[in-house]
């Protein structure tokens, strides 16, 4: 949050977007499992530390060269409350139709993405998804390819041989 407030100091009045250097590169956040964070968390104070911070580096982070990528199990409202503020989205296999249009915004689901329908067996499903960016309100259908725990093994035994 410091090093991103620095330089969007820098930045102030000179350029309004990032282009990554050696000197100030691209900067990704990574938060698995943001539910506990914003939601689970039981100490309050950090509890609303943490979601100032991520409502900040959502909303000013871009400009300077700081993004957020944020996963969670549960796409509910209440925990993930922030939602609107990232601004492309990716929903995997989902349990319940209403939660394609909580992950992926209103309609989503209607207009093709049908998360819920992706099957549980790995070898069918694992790798599927739906992506909404910002710039269109159409999901689009995408595939990621599948690797086993016994392929990561294999291509650990051979890499190490």
């Amino acid at each position: 949050m410091k090093i991103m407030q620095e330089r969007a100091d820098r930045y102030a009045g000179l350029q309004r977007s990032h282009t990554p250097t050696v000197d100030d590169p691209f900067v990704l956040v990574v938060v698995d499992e943001v539910a506990f964070l914003t939601a689970y968390q039981s100490d309050k104070g950090l509890k609303l530390r943490i979601s100032a911070a991520l409502a900040t580096l959502t909303t000013q982070g871009r400009a300077v060269g700081f993004g957020v990528l944020a996963a969670l199990q549960d796409p509910r409202k209440e925990v993930m409350n922030i939602r609107n503020l990232f601004p492309d989205k990716i929903a995997l296999r989902l349990d319940e139709s209403e939660q394609v249009d909580m992950v992926l915004g209103d309609g989503a689901r209607d207009r093709g993405a049908l998360a819920d329908h992706i099957s549980p067996i790995p070898q069918q499903g694992a790798g599927i998804g739906y992506v909404r960016l910002e710039t269109s309100p159409d999901p689009i259908r995408v595939r990621a390819a599948y690797v086993s725990d016994s392929d990561i093994r294999a291509m650990a035994m051979e890499v190490t041989a």
